[in-house]
């Protein structure tokens, strides 16, 4: 769902439960670069990610959008549910609804929150070929460019409105409406009222 010069929305409920998640995706994501022998120059060279930001992410001064993630993850050869939530152990997984853990964009200053954030609603599964999530549209002014990644989406609209761009159509999504779309086509998800925007994402980001 996104990079430095793309995104999901605005690619949230509780702000302050995904504090601790930067530096935690942050550590993953360079225990798997250095285990591979591999410079940030070379994760640049493999995401056309900028080498500051991948500092930033690596250190925990920023939150990757979820299309951000799949890049580095396909990068290193990773799953991406190993930079969200760690190890793969289980052979099935129950997330409680009082137990998710919030993952919410900011800045690098910390000080503004971008336009969505998600909570991985499979963490620690082994060998999943899905990635659900449930992602909460924030209501932004900011304009955002189009992602495209490996995979497919399917979004289905819990509560609130959200528009898609697709190259150069709109479509506005209800609760009840869905979409499912190849990540490849240039894509923008976002809030399209005044009010945040629940929507469950499920991405599939191929090998």
């Amino acid at each position: 769902m996104t990079d430095k010069n793309q995104t999901v929305g605005g690619d949230l409920d509780q702000v302050n439960a995904g504090e601790q998640i930067p530096a935690d995706m942050g550590m993953r994501f360079k225990k798997a670069r250095e285990g591979r022998g591999l410079s940030l120059f070379d994760i640049y060279l493999r995401t056309n990610i900028d080498v500051e930001q991948l500092s930033q992410i690596e250190g925990g001064e920023v939150i990757p959008p979820l299309g951000t993630v799949i890049k580095l993850a396909k990068a290193l050869d990773i799953k991406i549910g190993y930079l969200v939530s760690g190890e793969e152990k289980k052979t099935y997984t129950i997330v409680r609804k009082d137990a998710r853990t919030v993952i919410s964009r900011y800045d690098a200053s910390k000080e503004k929150q971008y336009g969505y954030g998600y909570e991985s609603l499979a963490p620690h599964k082994t060998d999943r070929h899905m990635e659900p999530f449930l992602v909460t549209l924030e209501p932004s002014e900011t304009e955002h460019q189009r992602s495209t990644h490996d995979g497919q989406e399917f979004i289905f609209v819990l509560q609130g409105e959200m528009e898609v761009r697709l190259e150069d159509e709109i479509h506005i999504l209800e609760p009840g409406d869905s979409i499912y779309y190849d990540s490849t086509v240039p894509h923008l998800v976002k809030c399209h009222s005044k009010e945040p925007t629940k929507i469950l994402a499920v991405l599939y980001a191929g090998k």
